[in-house]
């Protein structure tokens, strides 16, 4: 399929989501809200923890920052295949789907990637820049330190939507996958540090929470971002996204044909 094709695909995700207009607006409110909210809990905890993970209060704020940003973007809560294709699903729309040319998984991940853009243009930036007036917050100086973490985002929502695409293709064999889709919630806001930095959990919890590809959505970009005040070697972390989103988009595609095999529709 050609290049122009996907681009198309992106294109009409970044339209579609911006139709709703009203709901970014309110999006970007509640996330700089509660980008407040836990900048000064993080204030209040690093006062009496200083240097806690290796992070200094700016570190620490920038952080809470960044990880707000992250959170529509790399599907943090969830929401788009997993809900649609319950219900596609359920009422055979997906056979549609299925006869389409272009492979399933990639046209997936083109719309997603058209969504995300759209999310980090708006509910990312935009409470970033009004946590970078209210709080003193660490930019790094370096180009190459930016470019990395523009590359170490788009593999965070690869890896998203890879998940996300996982859980929902279970449809094709439960139906229902609310259930599995609330666990995949609570696993990604906890073990991917959005909660709290993964580097200030106790030992054996980080070291499981590091070995779940969860910590790449949002520990991982962060710690490129401030790779320059921790000394964290930015390479490694994005060598294990790449290996994260090789590895889901590679079951993606595995479980997708299965899915196509078993799948039933009823009708003309």
């Amino acid at each position: 399929m050609s290049a122009s094709l996907y681009a198309g695909l992106a294109s009409r995700g970044f339209r579609r989501y911006a139709t709703y207009r009203s709901a970014t607006l309110a999006g970007i409110f509640t996330n700089t809200v509660f980008g407040v909210i836990i900048s000064y809990t993080y204030i209040a905890l690093w006062v009496e923890r200083p240097q806690l993970g290796g992070y200094g209060i700016a570190q620490a704020l920038t952080f809470a920052w960044v990880a707000q940003a992250l959170i529509m973007p790399v599907g943090l809560f969830g929401g788009g295949i997993v809900a649609d294709y319950s219900e596609r699903v359920r009422s055979g729309a997906v056979a549609t789907d299925l006869q389409r040319p272009a492979p399933l998984l990639a046209v997936r991940l083109a719309e997603d990637l058209g969504r995300a853009a759209y999310a980090l243009l708006t509910r990312g930036i935009a409470p970033m820049l009004v946590g970078a007036l209210l709080f003193p917050l660490a930019w790094p100086s370096s180009v190459s330190t930016w470019l990395l973490f523009a590359l170490s985002i788009t593999l965070a929502v690869v890896i998203g939507f890879a998940l996300r695409y996982l859980l929902g293709l279970l449809a094709f064999w439960i139906i229902d996958t609310s259930g599995p889709a609330s666990v995949l919630v609570v696993l990604q806001i906890f073990a991917s540090g959005s909660a709290l930095p993964l580097v200030t959990f106790p030992g054996v919890l980080r070291r499981i929470c590091e070995l779940l590809p969860f910590r790449c959505l949002v520990q991982v970009p962060c710690d490129v971002l401030l790779r320059e005040d921790t000394g964290t070697g930015s390479l490694p972390l994005i060598g294990l996204q790449l290996l994260w989103a090789t590895t889901l988009l590679g079951l993606g595609a595995v479980l997708t044909r299965a899915a196509v095999r078993t799948v039933v529709v009823q009708g003309g």
